[in-house]
């Protein structure tokens, strides 16, 4: 029986079409031997697939001025295809990754990535759902937590050696190498959530496992009170209640208009639950004068927008890309705070119902 080749990464992208200049979102999976894009995460069949024997991969990638973070995979046949990462460090993973794909089928080798995986394997009596029931009890559980770090204060949080501590404590697993694996697993299916930039890199494929048993690494439970106090660039002063249970980030953007392009500062906030990013006037109001709806969508920093006037000399520009396919661009006060709404808005992306 011809073994099923091995799912090595898998993500939105955006990606050129073929025959025209239109980018859009698609969901991308490495294999050992290939690279297949679909319109839907939920699809079924792939609307294409890349085979990597014979392959190259240039990155950066500057055919495209006004789009960043764009990799190139030229074919045997001489045909390029294009894509674009939300983010520097995830076009260096995809990249990283499928030039070491390209190297071990070229090699008529395996891919084997280095991973506690290898060498451990899981009770077959686990139940990921019992297990997270009994992780949350309040006297026997694991214990939530209010931890600082970077300037930013986590509430209703834990750390992964926290969770690690308590695996083995509770005789759910043998050791440490396996309560990685074991943790990965729960974060894989969302019973845990990454909280800060440490565990959120290495959720996204940016270290050896998902999970991470440091004490600078934060988790949470995806229902709990869990919410960041933190320094907003434009100063807002962030109240704890607005955050409890949903908020994520929030802020001040400039917003293009879609009918009059015009640019006007809006306030911002990025709800996990549902996956929503409203948009208020910044003077005031309780309603919101629209939203965003980021499920399934794809967000990517670019350079400038095409057909528009450009709006200043600084651009720290990003667009989102919405499932079926509307575009809105956004415009943050500085690139850190560009990459921090972007990988925001990944997470909820991803996690948000």
């Amino acid at each position: 029986m011809e073994r099923e080749p091995m799912r090595i990464r898998e993500g939105y992208l955006v990606k050129k079409g073929s025959m025209f200049n239109t980018w859009k979102p698609m969901w991308v999976v490495l294999l050992e031997d290939g690279v297949e894009f679909y319109k839907r995460k939920a699809d079924n069949s792939p609307k294409g697939m890349i085979p990597l024997k014979g392959s190259s991969i240039h990155s950066p990638c500057q055919d495209f001025g006004k789009r960043m973070f764009v990799f190139k995979l030229t074919v045997a046949k001489q045909q390029d295809h294009f894509f674009q990462a939300a983010y520097l460090e995830e076009r260096d993973a995809w990249v990283r990754d499928i030039k070491k794909a390209i190297h071990h089928i070229d090699g008529g080798q395996r891919f084997a990535r280095k991973s506690t995986r290898k060498s451990i394997r899981l009770p077959e009596t686990i139940n990921l759902s019992n297990l997270y029931l009994l992780m949350k009890d309040p006297e026997k559980g694991i214990k939530e937590l209010k931890l600082e770090k970077d300037k930013r204060v986590f509430n209703y949080c834990f750390t992964g050696t926290c969770v690690i501590d308590w695996l083995v404590s509770s005789g759910s697993i043998r050791n440490r190498r396996e309560g990685l694996l074991l943790a990965s697993s729960l974060l894989n299916e969302g019973y845990l959530q990454p909280a800060g930039d440490t565990s959120k890199a290495a959720a996204e494929g940016l270290s050896d496992t998902p999970f991470l048993d440091l004490s600078d690494a934060y988790y949470y439970f995806p229902d709990s009170g869990f919410f960041c106090e933190g320094y907003s660039s434009d100063d807002d002063v962030v109240l704890k209640e607005e955050f409890r249970g949903t908020i994520v980030k929030q802020g001040c953007l400039l917003k293009q208009g879609h009918r009059r392009k015009n640019w006007k500062v809006r306030k911002f906030v990025l709800r996990d639950d549902p996956a929503y990013l409203h948009y208020y006037d910044p003077a005031g109001g309780e309603e919101p004068l629209g939203a965003i709806h980021l499920r399934g969508c794809v967000v990517t920093a670019v350079e400038d927008m095409p057909d528009t006037k450009k709006h200043d000399d600084d651009n720290i520009l990003f667009e989102i890309i919405t499932a079926n396919e509307i575009h809105y661009y956004l415009q943050a006060a500085s690139p850190t705070e560009r990459t921090e709404w972007i990988k925001a808005i990944q997470s909820v992306a991803r996690t948000g119902k």
